[in-house]
Formats: C-alpha cells, sequence, structure tokens
C-alpha cells in the first residue's frame, strides 16, 4: 500500500520519483499484494493490483536515495542487511511525520478490511510528509 500511495502523492505533487516496494522476507516473492491491500488502496483511488512482492537485494542500499520500513521488525531487518556505507538512509516512513518519529505502521495482516483501512490512514499521513520534504530539500532530505 504504501509504494501505491507514494507514487500517487507524487504523481499529485508533480514529483519525480523512483519507488520500488521489497519485503526483508522471501515467502511472498511473485505475488500481487493481499486482495484487502489492493480494495483499501482501489477505495483511495490508488490501483496496487499489479505490483509483485520482491525481496530486499543489496543494490537497492546503492540505487535508492531512501529506504523506508513500516514497522520496527523490518527496520531492523533492513538496517542488518545493509552495507556498511549504504548511500540509502534508512528510516520508519512515520519518521516522516513530526511528533509521530519512530512510530511504526500497524500491520493489518492478520486483521479485517478496518485495520488496512487505518493502516491506509497513517500511510498516507506519512507520505504526504515525504512528498513535502522532497519537495522541498530533494533527494537529501532527512528524517527522523
Amino acid at each position: 500500500m504504501a509504494e501505491g500511495a507514494f507514487r500517487a502523492a507524487c504523481e499529485r505533487a508533480g514529483l519525480a520519483c523512483e519507488v520500488d516496494s521489497a519485503g526483508t522476507a522471501s515467502y511472498h516473492i511473485g505475488e500481487p499484494p493481499d486482495p484487502r491491500a489492493i480494495a483499501t488502496a482501489k477505495a483511495n483511488g490508488v490501483d496496487i493490483s499489479q505490483l509483485l512482492a520482491r525481496q530486499l537485494i543489496p543494490d537497492d542500499f546503492q540505487r535508492f536515495s531512501h529506504i523506508f520500513a513500516l514497522d520496527k521488525a523490518n527496520y531492523a531487518g533492513i538496517r542488518s542487511r545493509a552495507p556498511q556505507d549504504p548511500r540509502a538512509s534508512i528510516n520508519l516512513l512515520m519518521d516522516a511525520v513530526e511528533g509521530q518519529e519512530g512510530s511504526a505502521i500497524m500491520d493489518p495482516y492478520h486483521g479485517e478490511i478496518e485495520d488496512f483501512e487505518l493502516a491506509w490512514r497513517d500511510i498516507e499521513t506519512a507520505v504526504s510528509g515525504l512528498v513535502e520534504r522532497f519537495c522541498q530539500d530533494g533527494a537529501g532530505a532527512r528524517f527522523g
């Protein structure tokens, strides 16, 4: 959901960006998002149905300027895979929201559709902060 929400926010702002989501685990590689995630994004005007899961790879740390985790477990997983001197800064997505730095986005996977809607609201808040900061500071934007 975060990739789709960020792409849509960038498009609305006229911000050119390269964005790609990746997981820290390999068990969903090649699969589309959860149907509840697809439905939630669609209800908010964003189509994520064509996305396919992939795993974070070493090249991602040099290819991207920023890598964002939605929760602390994935943040730790990303940090543990990072090379000694990555190009990408690594943060939690909520670090883009003043007063919410260090907070996690709730993982809705084991919940109901309402949990996906709650996660979407937090994601939209965070990506709005990202877009605002990237519009101001470009790829050198810092979070957290």
